[in-house]
């Protein structure tokens, strides 16, 4: 076996697995499975089977994942940069599956980074509801807000906060709640070396300190009826069926529901932390607290038997490295929103062929469907700090910031102007001003403040150099073709595609823009690869002047 796992993880594994523990090892001298799961916000399914570069094999329990081979090197590929496809571990594919998000939920992603579940739960969302995506680390969440927006998800809000403090803003709030826990990774040693050399310095027992506290604080932020899906990529018990009993000790009006299990999925293992319990070892002090009544939680046999309905995903059984995935349904009653699914979705900042609403007297917007984000200039400023992570840092780059920065009203009617003159269909969202940048925000503006916001929602673009305003490579993303007065579309046979992907200058002639009526080629140009949208250019004079980020840009 070219993995050297730790002793004691081996003994552990050979005493529960038994029969099936030669396999289990086995599996580590197979080569790892790589994935895809296909973006429906950008492509439909069978559109992309037919025009994939790749050779797919249908993931069972994901409708929208493949397994890839590993020399398709499918990151150094232009659908990538389009959004076509996530690049996701196959295993991974059935947590967001197992939460079942619908059109219209709100749905909390609390550990979200790099944002592979949060693409797979908007991409479901299709647009309507609201997705919080989140990660505890600043460092995680830049690639956490990168991806959601080169997916073109126009619903979410990228936070950079703990679940005590979104707690306190979300009260009752979700419908769906995904917990990926962190956790000590024995389903990844295969995948990552570096794993089976952090497994003992990340103990099971910090592990289930961070998951008992977690849950506890998410049983706060879930709705009456609502959902929440706690998954790890560990084999561990103590991590495993005994939090989940542990949970429902403590909270009593929850069960756990089915996963919609895949014949390839093996059940829960409550008798693995019957046997801990029996034999005195391997369990936490945590783990042996009292729940109500005073005896110990695990104790009680009705919780522990209800994790049986969790799924394991083995690497021995099914073609993935390894995960836990269970279902807490929460026993009250579901209550309707005004509006039902739709309620959820504020009105569109500026339908397509409107004008933007006149200013009314003190630099307020009226008029028009627009909903306000901040009433004045001093509610604007007091969110500015708390979306400063937006803003690129002072001195890197002198046309990257803004030097002084714009009012309010100033970014508003700068927002509204280009949308008005670039944008065809109507965005939806609360327009909120923060850093001198416009969002479409999908939540009510007042829960972000004090919070720590990577994006305040879909980032439409900023205003520099006085009332200039320079849009999002995230509106860009969002966007189809029809729905951008000026588009140019690249062929991802041809080398001009990766050019742009490389942040160069294109020559090409007036011919190419294609517009609405009436549109003159000069100006902001939607850049689109087979049809699929990646960025900005803006053209003039025969030449494309590159405005796809440098963050985003084709290193190969």
């Amino acid at each position: 076996m070219g993995i050297q796992l730790p002793p004691l993880f081996e003994s552990r594994m050979q005493r529960w697995l038994g029969s099936e523990y030669e396999d289990f090892v086995a599996s580590y001298d197979r080569p790892r499975h790589a994935g895809i799961r296909i973006n429906t916000l950008k492509i439909g399914l069978e559109e992309f089977q037919r025009v994939s570069p790749f050779g797919l094999k249908p993931i069972p329990w994901c409708e929208t994942g493949f397994y890839v081979g590993e020399d398709d090197r499918p990151g150094k590929h232009p659908y990538y940069h389009a959004g076509l496809y996530y690049i996701q571990e196959p295993s991974a594919m059935e947590p967001a599956e197992a939460l079942r998000p619908e059109p219209g939920d709100r749905v909390l992603d609390l550990c979200a980074a790099p944002g592979g579940k949060s693409t797979q739960i908007a991409a479901k969302l299709r647009g309507r509801g609201v997705l919080v995506t989140n990660d505890i680390s600043g460092e995680r969440t830049k690639a956490l807000a990168k991806n959601i927006e080169m997916n073109g998800v126009r619903n979410a809000v990228v936070l950079n906060e703990t679940p005590e403090r979104i707690a306190a803003k979300f009260p009752a709030y979700f419908d769906k709640i995904l917990i990926d826990a962190p956790c000590s990774g024995e389903g990844m040693f295969r995948k990552d070396p570096d794993a089976v050399r952090q497994w003992e310095k990340h103990s099971v027992e910090v592990c289930t300190v961070m998951q008992r506290d977690i849950l506890d604080t998410v049983a706060s932020m879930l709705a009456p009826g609502g959902r929440i899906v706690y998954s790890t990529c560990t084999f561990s018990p103590e991590e495993n069926e005994a939090m989940i009993a542990l949970f429902l000790a403590r909270h009593p009006d929850f069960v756990v529901g089915e996963v919609p299990h895949s014949p390839l999925f093996a059940p829960g293992r409550p008798e693995w932390t019957a046997d801990l319990l029996e034999s005195g070892g391997g369990l936490s002090p945590l783990l042996r607290e009292p729940a109500q009544g005073g005896e110990p939680a695990l104790s009680r046999p009705e919780a522990l038997a209800q994790t049986a309905r969790a799924a394991r995903i083995w690497p021995h059984l099914a073609e993935g490295e390894g995960h836990f995935v269970c279902v807490l349904e929460h026993t009250g009653t579901k209550a309707a929103r005004p509006g039902s699914a739709a309620g959820t979705d504020p009105g569109p900042i500026i339908g397509a062929g409107q004008e933007p609403p006149a200013p009314a007297a003190g630099g307020r917007e009226s008029g028009g469907p627009l909903r306000k984000g901040r009433r004045d200039d001093r509610g604007a400023a007091s969110l500015r700090r708390e979306d400063k992570s937006a803003r690129p840092a002072r001195g890197r780059n002198k046309d990257a910031y803004i030097r002084e920065e714009a009012s309010e009203s100033t970014v508003r009617r700068a927002c509204l102007d280009f949308l008005a003159a670039h944008v065809t269909a109507p965005l939806r969202g609360t327009l909120l001003i923060s850093g001198g940048y416009a969002y479409a925000c999908p939540v009510e503006p007042e829960r972000l403040r004090g919070l720590k916001v990577r994006r305040s929602g879909f980032q439409l673009g900023m205003v520099k150099a006085g009332d200039r305003f320079v849009p999002s490579n995230a509106l860009a993303a969002a966007l189809s073709p029809g729905e951008s007065a000026r588009a140019l579309n690249l062929s991802s046979a041809l080398p001009e595609a990766v050019s742009y992907l490389k942040g160069e200058t294109l020559t090409l002639g007036e011919e190419r823009i294609a517009r609405t009526q009436g549109i003159d080629a000069k100006g902001y140009v939607l850049v689109t690869i087979d049809g699929y949208s990646v960025g900005w250019g803006k053209w003039a004079a025969g030449v494309l002047k590159n405005e796809y980020p440098a963050g985003w840009r084709w290193n190969g």
